[in-house]
């Protein structure tokens, strides 16, 4: 694929086709996840966001700019856009790979306070079949500063685990460098020792080495909630147990698919299209193994495993005043008897949480 040959600027007739074909795949994508989130968030809006939510509008997002790329980069590459090889095209394409990488960042970081819920007891909350990610807290001894804002602006209050917030950090800082290496590719395009081919080529193995390792990442800690899990007899964790296990083969084999091709072809890279004489069944089917395989199956299968509607929210109303007066008498029996349901309760714990 490094060969300059052919007569013609826009792309072969097969890649038209392939890239035409993926627009609508990502298109359909997009509009099942944002239709999901809407029917999901109708369902229970006095919980504000939630981790359905917030992972439907993330694949949301992704697939869209992955379907506005393909048609963007149709359109400059047939109609010579000059920015469009430098770092237009960069940003179109780096852009939606963020946001699907920073999707399954966050379930990695969800299935690791999973696994360590035992080290973590400092910052333990209570998680449940559909657990809140950014949680809606109403705390009745608020101050009146903090009425007066919620007043202005009408947003839930929300509470993001110290994992999240790493993988929120993390998400901005390779936004930010995303932008450092734009900046780079469209100097690179004026009279300098910068190379704008070369360092597209360095984000790009980045990129690939990074999503490769998450996808290890999923299928280690997988493996380990599936370990923990299958010790449990219950419908409920054996559902959750196949789903977390097929989440984490089809990381695995799709990111390892998507890091190889990247690494070893210039398929990323198609969008600074120069002429390029390239094979049309080598092409299409490293076009799919990157594009479709990499990214647009893992996001529907994860749009699959949470398309379950949570349960119908109930409008809050306010707590009736009530006094409840506990009697202990401290027997030992009594004693014995929580604490074995205190353990049988931990025991049974994973039975009761959602990995995904």
């Amino acid at each position: 694929m490094s060969g300059f040959k052919g007569s013609g600027a826009c792309f072969p007739r097969f890649l038209i086709a392939d890239y035409v074909a993926l627009a609508f795949i990502d298109g359909a994508l997009a509009v099942l996840a944002f239709w999901q989130l809407i029917r999901i968030h109708s369902r229970n809006t006095q919980l504000g966001l939630t981790r359905q939510k917030v992972f439907h509008l993330m694949i949301g997002f992704s697939n869209l700019g992955d379907c506005f790329y393909f048609v963007l980069t149709l359109i400059a590459t047939c109609a010579g856009w000059p920015c469009w090889a430098s770092s237009c095209g960069f940003i179109f394409m780096a852009c939606p790979k963020i946001l699907f990488i920073a999707a399954f960042l966050l379930i990695l970081s969800f299935w690791v306070d999973l696994c360590h819920q035992a080290d973590d007891e400092d910052d333990e909350e209570e998680y449940s079949s559909r657990e809140v990610l950014l949680e809606k807290t109403a705390n009745k001894s608020t101050s009146s500063n903090t009425c007066v804002h919620q007043e202005c602006f009408p947003l839930p209050p929300v509470h993001v685990g110290n994992r999240q917030k790493i993988v929120i950090l993390v998400t901005v800082l390779v936004f930010m460098l995303m932008l450092v290496f734009a900046v780079l590719i469209w100097i690179g395009m004026g009279k300098n020792p910068i190379d704008s081919a070369t360092v597209a080529r360095v984000y790009v193995d980045l990129f690939a080495v990074a999503i490769f390792l998450l996808g290890v990442a999923l299928a280690c800690y997988g493996l380990l909630i599936y370990l923990k899990m299958s010790r449990v007899r219950s419908e409920r964790a054996s559902s959750e147990m196949w789903k977390v296990t097929g989440l984490a083969v089809v990381s695995l084999g799709c990111f390892t698919t998507s890091a190889l091709v990247a690494l070893l072809t210039d398929i990323p890279l198609l969008y600074r299209w120069h002429r390029q004489h390239v094979s049309g069944v080598t092409a299409t089917l490293l076009v799919i193994l990157y594009y479709f395989i990499g990214s647009s199956v893992p996001s529907a299968f994860v749009l699959w495993v949470m398309r379950e509607l949570p349960p119908t929210v109930a409008v809050h109303k306010p707590d009736e005043s009530r006094i409840v007066t506990f009697i202990t008498d401290r027997s030992p029996g009594s004693h014995n008897s929580q604490h074995w349901t205190a353990i049988a309760s931990s025991q049974n714990q994973i039975s009761r949480v959602s990995p995904i």
